[in-house]
């Protein structure tokens, strides 16, 4: 069955986790789409795994848009596509935010994600009124990285905690139909989603969240710096270089191209 919005939404509470990793091109869309992970998203962490940017910030809509069709061609029918609202885009006023999001879903996405709950509550609901599913972002939101001081834990002590789950709050009654809670301490993360009725999906927040996402590229072993709450499931990193060491190998003893290869 394809994961949809409305059905992502039902597995609120679903003894079996929500499971969502990054893509940003056809070539991995292709690969998930043979797997069993319920969703992708067009994270705007593309701007810093794929054009090696210091953070995210560099991600515009072109580029968010541009990535949004690679995966959508890639992906088929089956996977839940969100992508990911990038800076300041849906801070510019409704028009523009249902402009931006309007463009994401025009590319393929099928719901939208924004970071923060201050001053985005009616942006929120002006989007899911006109026919736009918003997933929040809370916690340790990297497009805030400037005002954080960099990529920092949120959510730590009683103040700032009521804050954080404040911030779900305010986005669950804005009519989010699920919420990403990054980098809080786990207790935390528990505490969130047993207080809201949407899913929350966790990517440093504990195994309790209704589901878990990762950036594919961090699970594949593909990076070289991965953050606490990372768990590399593959060395991607050795099988690239190993493949490439055997290509430039049998090219220059004249192996590689062998009778299979080359054309009569």
């Amino acid at each position: 069955m394809p994961t949809t919005v409305v059905s992502f939404r039902s597995r609120k509470g679903s003894p079996e986790p929500l499971t969502m990793v990054t893509c940003y091109d056809a070539a991995f869309a292709r690969i998930l789409a043979a797997s069993d992970v319920d969703s992708v998203l067009v994270g705007d962490s593309v701007a810093m795994v794929v054009h090696g940017h210091a953070t995210t910030l560099a991600a515009d809509l072109d580029m968010m848009v541009l990535h949004t069709a690679a995966v959508a061609r890639g992906i088929g029918d089956d996977k839940l596509i969100v992508a990911d609202l990038p800076f300041l885009a849906h801070r510019r006023g409704r028009r523009e935010a249902v402009d931006a999001a309007g463009a994401l879903l025009k590319a393929g996405a099928h719901a939208v994600k924004l970071e923060g709950a201050a001053g985005n509550s009616d942006v929120v609901t002006h989007l899911v009124e006109s026919g736009i599913p918003v997933m929040g972002h809370i916690g340790l939101t990297p497009q805030f990285v400037n005002a954080f001081g960099g990529f920092k834990v949120q959510g730590r002590g009683n103040e700032a905690a009521d804050h954080v789950l404040a911030d779900a709050k305010v986005l669950e009654h804005a009519g989010v139909f699920a919420m990403v809670i990054e980098g809080v301490p786990a207790e935390l993360g528990t505490r969130i989603t047993r207080a809201v009725s949407v899913p929350t999906i966790g990517i440093g927040a504990g195994a309790e969240c209704d589901g878990q996402v990762l950036v594919l590229h961090d699970l594949l072993g593909l990076t070289s710096r991965v953050p606490r709450f990372v768990r590399r499931f593959g060395d991607g990193t050795s099988l690239v270089s190993d493949a490439i060491a055997g290509y430039t190998a049998a090219v220059r003893d004249r192996t590689f191209p062998g009778i299979p290869e080359t054309y009569a």
